[in-house]
């Protein structure tokens, strides 16, 4: 008898902490935009990894919204969660804010959207987890990750 895997949303979520470093600047002085996005994708990775308890890999990132930039000294923190699972497919959210020291304050600096893919270990789709959503915000974010499923699947058929 096959029993369907499922997991909770707080199951997989994962938080990462980085402190901005002066190797992490571009030329205005910034959190260099690619060094951000591995480290959302590395969150994204963990993220869908412990959902599907099995290997994964980055088939999409869209929404990514920059904000607000990140400066030298600062804490930036990253949080993932998935937010919708398909058969092999999964969407995590993450979202990246600087935490202030002096109040413990976090402000917004970006989003993002991955697609991620759950592996076996031949790196061919499997399925993934059933997700079990809990409260109304998780219920919402799942209608609008349909949304933008449905909105990737269109682009995708129009070769953009």
């Amino acid at each position: 008898m096959n029993v369907i895997e499922e997991r909770k949303v707080s199951d997989s979520m994962v938080e990462t902490v980085h402190m901005v470093r002066p190797n992490h600047m571009n030329a205005a002085g910034r959190l260099f935009g690619g060094m951000l996005m591995q480290w959302l994708d590395e969150v994204a990775g963990l993220v869908a990894k412990r959902h599907t308890r099995s290997n994964v890999i980055t088939a999409s990132v869209d929404n990514l919204h920059f904000i607000h930039g990140a400066y030298q000294g600062e804490m930036v923190v990253i949080i993932g969660k998935v937010t919708y699972v398909g058969n092999s497919s999964m969407e995590v959210r993450v979202d990246t804010y600087v935490e202030h020291l002096e109040d413990g304050m976090r402000h917004a600096i970006n989003r993002a959207y991955f697609t991620m893919v759950a592996l076996d270990e031949n790196d061919k789709p499997k399925k993934a987890p059933r997700l079990i959503l809990e409260t109304e915000a998780e219920k919402a974010e799942w209608a609008a990750a349909e949304k933008r499923r449905e909105m990737r699947m269109r682009r995708k058929k129009e070769g953009f």
